[in-house]
C-alpha cells in the first residue's frame, strides 16, 4: 500500500518512479539528467583580414580603393580584390600611367582591362601576375556590393584584382 501511495505521489508530481529493486540486488540509481546549455555556443567571429602592402603586391593600389578580400589561387599564389568608387576609365588611365603600359581591353561588356606585370610560369603559377580592372556598373548592375555592413559606398562601380608575382 505504501508503494502504491508513493507511486501515485510521484506520478502526480510529473516524475517517473525509479524501478523497484529485486531482492538480492542493489537498488538502481537513476543517472542525473544531462545538463543542457542555457545558450548555444557563440559562432566564431571571422578575423578581419588586413589589407596587403603595395610592396607585397608589387604594384600600386589605386588611391582610395578599399581592400575587399584575398583568395588562395593555388600554387602558392593569392589574388587580392579591391573596390573603387572611381569610374572604370579613371582606373585604366591610372594603371596605364603607373605601370607604363597600355594593357589590353579583354572584354567590352562588361568592360574588363588587363595589365600583365610579370611572366606567367605554368609550372609554378595558377594565374598570370597582373592587374585586372572590371566595370561592375551597367544597365543590369548597380555595382559590386560592399561586403562590409554599412560600408560606403554601398556598391563599387569598379573592381580591381591584383595577382602579384610569385617570389621563390
Amino acid at each position: 500500500m505504501l508503494a502504491v501511495t508513493l507511486a501515485v505521489a510521484i506520478l502526480a508530481a510529473g516524475q517517473t518512479a525509479p524501478p523497484a529493486a529485486r531482492p538480492g540486488q542493489p537498488p538502481r540509481v537513476a543517472p542525473p539528467p544531462a545538463a543542457t546549455p542555457a545558450q548555444p555556443p557563440a559562432a566564431p567571429v571571422p578575423a578581419v583580414e588586413a589589407p596587403p602592402a603595395e610592396s607585397t603586391l608589387g604594384v600600386p593600389i589605386y588611391p582610395g580603393a578599399q581592400f575587399i578580400a584575398s583568395y588562395n589561387a593555388g600554387r602558392g599564389q593569392r589574388y587580392y580584390i579591391f573596390g573603387s568608387a572611381a569610374p572604370f576609365v579613371d582606373l585604366v588611365t591610372y594603371y596605364r600611367n603607373a605601370l607604363k603600359q597600355r594593357g589590353e581591353l579583354v572584354y567590352e561588356v562588361p568592360a574588363t582591362h588587363e595589365f600583365d606585370v610579370g611572366k606567367f610560369d605554368e609550372e609554378r603559377m595558377a594565374f598570370p601576375p597582373g592587374v585586372v580592372i572590371k566595370d561592375f556598373q551597367s544597365d543590369v548592375s548597380q555595382g559590386y556590393p560592399n561586403p562590409k555592413p554599412g560600408g560606403q559606398p554601398a556598391r563599387f562601380p569598379t573592381i580591381i584584382q591584383i595577382v602579384p608575382v610569385v617570389s621563390r
